[in-house]
């Protein structure tokens, strides 16, 4: 959940070399949201298997500290989100109830869109999450318009706007970055720059692999960051949403990151090798990376375990109340379709 920017720590913890500090609490609260969005999508992609859930769905396992680390800079409900087809961990993040998220993966109308939407085009604005977007690409334009309604109504928001390193090749992203500039909008553009967009690599399919200064030609700075590191991630966004607010206008964030799962559940990933996985997961997994922190921290293994179990009840509940929760109506595909007109 969004929470307000950390204090730094005082611990007498050795730090690790080159990694942001944080206290004890924000460890523990960073370690429960990332367990939170492993052991929902692992639970995702066994019901994916079983059949409980149709169409496409694409899980953001090993991506986890990506979107912990930006929310620690968002004012939820007031700030706007929007992503891709990868959307299961930022709504979570968000602080949308992990119930909703997976009745609307099993096409429930106990779901967040009632059903209707799917893995790929959720939404609940309630917390300033616009979806969720089937398009490659797309979301990135709607971002940007998101940051210029903030803009226009002068409200001080931000829109933090994801899209991978394969949508980093789509034209509407150049047209969104020359207005954004243009007109100074408050939007973070967060390349989640997982190496493989959907299946091949960021050499094979980019004449530039340095995305962060892809708004370089329009005067848009950015940095690249280690997506794997939560704190690493917290820092870079908060600096970058602290200019925005200022009226600095947009800035681009490379986080990089890496999926363990193929591109969707219908995906081998046979174009990585196994070994290659294992090596990531085995010295950059962003969970074990806050399992070390919190060791220096002094947490306990008892802290840990109580964690594990409260996720692990959240989850097992999140399937009951999907699996308990009617289909819609036939009469649903006529709703939401356009704007009911205010009074």
């Amino acid at each position: 959940m969004a929470k307000a920017p950390a204090s730094k720590t005082t611990s007498k913890a050795a730090k690790i070399p080159n990694t942001p500090t944080a206290s004890k609490e924000d460890l523990l609260r960073f370690y429960r949201e990332m367990v939170l969005i492993r052991r929902f999508e692992e639970r995702a992609g066994q019901l994916y298997g079983m059949g409980l859930i149709g169409g496409f769905c694409h899980l953001y396992i090993g991506q986890e500290a990506v979107a912990v680390g930006v929310q620690e800079s968002v004012r939820q409900g007031h700030d706007k989100i929007i992503t891709g087809y990868r959307d299961h961990g930022h709504m979570l993040c968000a602080g949308m109830d992990p119930k909703e998220v997976m009745a609307e993966l099993t096409g429930r109308i106990g779901g967040s869109s009632k059903g209707k939407g799917g893995s790929m085009h959720m939404f609940d604005t309630a917390t300033g999450f616009y979806g969720g977007h089937g398009i490659v690409g797309a979301q990135v334009a709607l971002g940007t318009g998101l940051a210029f309604a903030g803009r226009y109504r002068g409200d001080d928001s931000v829109a933090f706007i994801y899209f991978g390193d394969g949508a980093a090749n789509q034209g509407q992203v150049y047209e969104s970055f020359n207005m954004a500039q243009l007109w100074k909008l408050p939007a973070i553009y967060i390349i989640e720059n997982n190496q493989y967009a959907m299946g091949t690599s960021i050499e094979r399919s980019s004449s530039t692999t340095q995305l962060s200064e892809r708004g370089s030609s329009f005067g848009i700075p950015g940095e690249q960051v280690d997506g794997m590191d939560v704190l690493a991630v917290r820092d870079a966004v908060a600096r970058a949403v602290k200019r925005a607010r200022e009226g600095g206008g947009p800035f681009i964030l490379e986080m990089k990151t890496y999926r363990y799962r193929g591109h969707s559940m219908s995906d081998p990933a046979k174009y990585r090798a196994k070994e290659e996985v294992d090596e990531v997961k085995k010295t950059r997994d962003p969970i074990d990376h806050v399992k070390m922190l919190l060791d220096q921290a002094g947490a306990t293994e008892d802290d840990l375990k109580a964690i594990d179990a409260e996720i692990k009840t959240i989850v097992a509940e999140a399937v009951q109340f999907a699996q308990e929760s009617p289909e819609p109506d036939p009469s649903e595909l006529y709703t939401d379709v356009y704007v009911e007109a205010s009074a």
